[in-house]
């Protein structure tokens, strides 16, 4: 096939210049050209094959730092979706047309009421009635099969709800306590479970024996879902943008081992770069803390798995952690804050301090990337004083950075610190935005400069990339909220300063390529893979309220389009 050539377009390069102009020549996967289109059609041929953009915008494929694309897709799945119901006769509706394909006994489960994850813009408060339906709306659903609506971390107080069948096979009824271990079961007037329970009641991270032993009962993950849930998350990824991730968090080595699956099958549509975690946590079969040889041999498992040799998938580092999220009142504090239920804490370790210094001299040994997630202002002083202790900067694996992982708070002295390391750096808007009242009412506004300090950390020098983890998916939306950036519960300006949009759009390319380590993607330059996004405007210059409605013209991975219109005649072929 010769080359393309886009014309008459906005070309926004992301290049360490900041290259604009008017045309990009791909040819086998690559960028030939970029520039005015004289110049182009003169590298690419006279036989190349020109597609008139129409003056859309043409920017490099987004690079999601935190996506948990893998998790998401396989948890949603098998699950009836409730996300846009309005009422209860719909959600009876819905789950009764999945009960008539379901053979009896079977569990039907179904996602939450709403916007996943925050679920602050739509919650089941928005369906008709104001609430989930009891299990007597529920048994009308399906009476021959239990049901359960989920209720999705992070957000904590929440609410789930079940049919009398799935009470039934919990072994929930009226000879429980009203309340066990932060759950809360209703009852009706004659005493009896409404099949509705409240507090500690999410997916994951509920730090709750009672809800726990629950879970660990229902079908929240159906192996039969790993590949085709990660096919269309994948899928959901590319008609946003995304055209490479980054899976670091809660990744077991088994899901790593998924994707190698995916890769040797040609069903990628994306760009993948994992790192295992040494103890995931905070899910309900996480078991017992792993003894400290065991946890050694989890570091070893993951210096045997590097590589980086292939232009689709790849696996490098090993993560650590301690901490969860704020809601539940896991992450790790200095001071007190007030937990999800008016109890003072500190938060919680779920990995010992002995754990981490363990990998952070293990990965200093054996040039090991490593990743280290962390969050409170506690923890990122313990982190820094065992990093320190190394003697050595910046801490580096073959000059691949090591990195901090979903940072929430840093004060300055902090920040210069990690800058002193040569740390890379992931964050998320959707911190700031879904949990900026959170922290505001619970661990004080006092920290509210210090929680997703964009401009401090670009202004130390510090690169930094961005992902979408809980919050929105539409990348734009984030690229806004950098600039712009407010609380979405109130609509309060944050109290944190915005970035400019360059700097914004480079967290999601250039600079997010440059944490990952991942050369030829995050910039349209010659030499670099064909991974690019059409868009309907110019993100660089159209109205600031503007930004979240960009629409995806089309997405392309090595010069083949992954989603939206086909340009160039060379589809990716994967399920539908």
């Amino acid at each position: 096939m010769n080359a393309t050539i886009l014309t008459n377009a906005n070309v926004i390069t992301c290049d360490a210049r900041g290259t604009l102009t008017r045309a990009v020549a791909i040819d086998a996967g690559r960028v030939v050209a970029v520039g005015d289109e004289e110049s182009v059609l003169s590298q690419a041929g006279a036989d190349a094959h020109r597609v008139d953009l129409g003056g859309a915008t043409v920017l490099p494929g987004f690079v999601d730092t935190h996506p948990h694309l893998m998790h998401f897709g396989v948890l949603a799945e098998p699950l009836v979706d409730l996300s846009d119901a309005v009422s209860h006769a719909d959600i009876v509706d819905r789950i009764a047309r999945r009960a008539r394909d379901t053979e009896p006994g079977e569990w039907i489960m179904t996602t939450p009421v709403g916007e996943a994850h925050y679920f602050i813009r739509r919650s089941y408060r928005d369906l008709a009635e104001g609430e989930l339906p009891d299990r007597a709306v529920l048994d009308r659903a399906a009476p021959d099969h239990p049901v359960f609506i989920q209720a999705w971390a992070p957000v904590t107080p929440n609410v789930c709800a079940m049919n009398s069948r799935a009470l039934r096979e919990l072994g929930i009824d009226r000879t429980l306590p009203d309340v066990v271990d932060n759950v809360w079961i209703e009852k009706d007037a004659a005493g009896e479970p409404t099949g509705r329970l409240s507090g500690s009641v999410t997916n994951y991270y509920t730090d709750s024996p009672f809800m726990n032993r629950l879970l660990r009962q229902l079908p929240l993950l159906e192996p039969t879902a790993i590949f085709s849930g990660t096919e269309r998350a994948m899928r959901a990824a590319n008609a946003m943008g995304v055209t490479t991730v980054y899976e670091g968090h809660l990744m077991v080595f088994e899901l790593v081992e998924a994707y190698r699956l995916l890769r040797a099958d040609n069903r990628l549509t994306l760009r993948v770069l994992c790192s295992p975690e040494a103890e995931p946590f905070g899910i309900p079969w996480a078991g017992q803390p792993l003894e400290m040889r065991d946890y050694l041999h989890q570091l070893s498992r993951a210096r045997d798995l590097v590589d980086r040799t292939d232009d689709l998938f790849r696996v490098d580092g090993v993560t650590v952690s301690r901490y969860g999220p704020c809601s539940p009142g896991f992450t790790l504090m200095r001071e007190p804050y007030l937990g999800p239920y008016g109890e003072p804490t500190t938060g919680r370790s779920f990995v010992s301090p002995e754990k981490i210094q363990q990998a952070i001299a293990f990965c200093h040994r054996a040039g090991l990337r490593l990743n280290i997630v962390t969050a409170g202002l506690a923890e990122l002083d313990t982190h820094l004083d065992q990093l320190e202790s190394l003697g050595r900067a910046p801490l580096a694996a073959d000059g691949r950075a090591w990195l901090v992982q979903n940072l929430y708070f840093a004060e300055p002295d902090q920040v210069g610190r990690l800058a002193a390391l040569g740390m890379g750096v992931t964050t998320t808007m959707s911190f700031s935005w879904g949990k900026g009242e959170l922290v505001r009412e619970r661990l004080g506004e006092h920290l509210l400069p210090d929680f997703i300090p964009l401009a401090r950390l670009l202004d130390a020098g510090l690169h930094v990339g961005c992902g979408t983890d809980w919050g929105p998916k539409n990348v734009f939306e984030h690229i806004a909220l950098a600039v712009e950036p407010h609380y979405a519960a109130s609509g309060r300006r944050a109290a944190t300063p915005g970035i400019s949009r360059r700097q914004a759009l480079s967290m999601w390319t250039r600079e997010a390529a440059h944490v990952l380590r991942w050369e030829g993607i995050g910039s349209l330059e010659p030499g670099h893979h064909a991974d690019l996004v059409v868009v309907d405007r110019d993100p660089l210059n159209c109205p600031i309220d503007e930004i979240a409605s960009t629409r995806i013209i089309a997405t392309m991975l090595g010069g083949k389009t992954v989603a939206g219109t086909d340009l160039v005649g060379d589809v990716v072929s994967c399920p539908s």
